[in-house]
């Protein structure tokens, strides 16, 4: 039988966007001979956050989060089978760290992208809109993909405070760190602005050769403290579809206020590294003997304008609990501020077809959709505000592709939890 053109064919789905998220979805439609999925990346291969590979950086959730294993325990794109692959199951299970390191996560995804028949790398989408009852998701190229059903797996950009926007110099934020941290080392002077994981990730490799290269070294937060991450079993319950259910089902203003209270519960720091961060802050200061160690840690500052003049930055920061204004200048600047979500400008053909909520946010479904038909565009991640900390947690991701896949086909190929937690989240 001849295959129909591209142009003529209609996949029962495509999605937009290659992440651990999407994937993961496209390993596990790959086994169902009854779906037609497509995925579409405008990257050559895969790639996740290829700038934050530190070393002995690892994953803050375990290897069962893997890209299938909580929907699919058997199967063949798990991660344990990559490891059996690969020759180092016997030495990951010896090991007795389940925790997977960040550039071994990133290789595994890599390894599955690469099993794929459904994946198409290298492929930039233009435009989406809908024409004869499908989406038409035209490219780069001049190619025409036609589906059923749209899948939005774009993910986060970096976010950049507007006092450094268009501030000029050499400037990074931390999803470019290892790429520049060879000459970022040669600075006089390296401040770290923002918290959370990857911020404290950073200040810890640049405090170890404090000594080494003679910077000073600064580390700034608008939080009141250096926040562990709470990664305790019943707040991890949270991440279940017990607490989606309830989430969802709260009042928007009431999902927003919570929105920014439950930052800590995804967005803290691990708590092993806080305290390494202390223990070698003493060590360092031991051995620094009569001199002081030319580090600084300043909480409750929030940064309120910027200027680069002459190879400086000059960032005028705001003590929030004493109402201060203060400077610091330095040469080094690196941003921990962070990513943020936006739609994609191809999007803009299907504006009228999408739900946004009073804030402008798309109003994402319980079952992920974000279309006025409620199944027909699904969205992965960016749903904090709908979905809580369900939705940017990996463990989580497997559950919402098996959530969209029964949308999809109308039938349950995955069993689909409805219930996991002990606690009662809603009364």
């Amino acid at each position: 039988m001849t295959a129909l053109p591209e142009s003529s064919r209609i996949h029962d789905l495509v999605g937009i966007g290659l992440g651990p998220f999407n994937l993961g979805l496209a390993c596990l439609t790959e086994p169902i001979a009854e779906l037609d999925a497509v995925f579409l990346e405008s990257k050559p291969d895969f790639e996740w956050h290829a700038g934050m590979f530190l070393d002995g950086a690892h994953l803050q959730t375990p290897f069962m989060s893997d890209l299938v294993t909580l929907a699919d325990p058997t199967s063949p794109y798990s991660f344990l089978n990559y490891l059996k692959e690969k020759g180092r199951l016997y030495s990951f299970y010896i090991r007795e760290n389940f925790y997977p390191l960040r550039v071994e996560y990133d290789d595994y995804c890599r390894w599955a992208a690469g099993k794929l028949s459904g994946v198409r790398f290298g492929t930039t989408v233009t435009e989406v809109s809908y024409e004869d009852g499908v989406y038409a998701v035209r490219t780069e190229a001049g190619d025409t993909v036609r589906a059923r059903h749209l899948v939005l797996g774009t993910g986060t950009v970096p976010y950049l405070p507007e006092s450094c926007r268009d501030l000029g110099g050499d400037l990074l934020h931390t999803s470019r760190y290892t790429h520049r941290k060879t000459e970022l080392r040669r600075k006089k002077s390296i401040t770290v602005v923002g918290s959370g994981q990857s911020a404290a990730e950073i200040y810890y490799e640049l405090l170890s050769e404090i000594d080494i290269h003679g910077y000073q070294l600064n580390w700034v937060t608008r939080s009141p403290r250096f926040f562990p991450l709470e990664y305790t079993k019943l707040t991890l319950e949270m991440t279940s579809p017990d607490y989606v259910d309830y989430f969802r089902a709260l009042p928007e203003e009431t999902r927003y206020r919570l929105e920014k209270q439950q930052k800590g519960l995804f967005k803290g720091i691990n708590s092993d590294l806080v305290d390494a961060i202390f223990d070698l802050l003493y060590q360092k200061n031991v051995t620094s003997g009569d001199r002081p160690l030319p580090t600084r840690l300043l909480t409750n500052s929030s940064l309120n304008s910027a200027r680069h003049d002459d190879g400086t930055y000059t960032l005028g920061f705001r003590q929030e609990e004493q109402g201060k204004d203060f400077e610091i200048r330095t040469e080094g600047l690196v941003l921990a501020t962070g990513y943020h979500y936006a739609p994609p400008a191809f999007l803009a053909p299907l504006r009228e077809r999408l739900r946004f909520d009073g804030h402008g946010r798309f109003d994402v479904a319980r079952n992920y959709a974000v279309d006025v038909t409620g199944r027909g565009v699904f969205l992965q991640n960016a749903g904090v505000h709908t979905h809580s900390i369900t939705s940017p947690d990996l463990g989580m991701g497997p559950y919402r592709n098996a959530s969209i896949i029964r949308e999809v086909l109308g039938s349950e190929y995955y069993p689909v939890e409805k219930s996991i937690a002990f606690q009662e989240f809603a009364v």
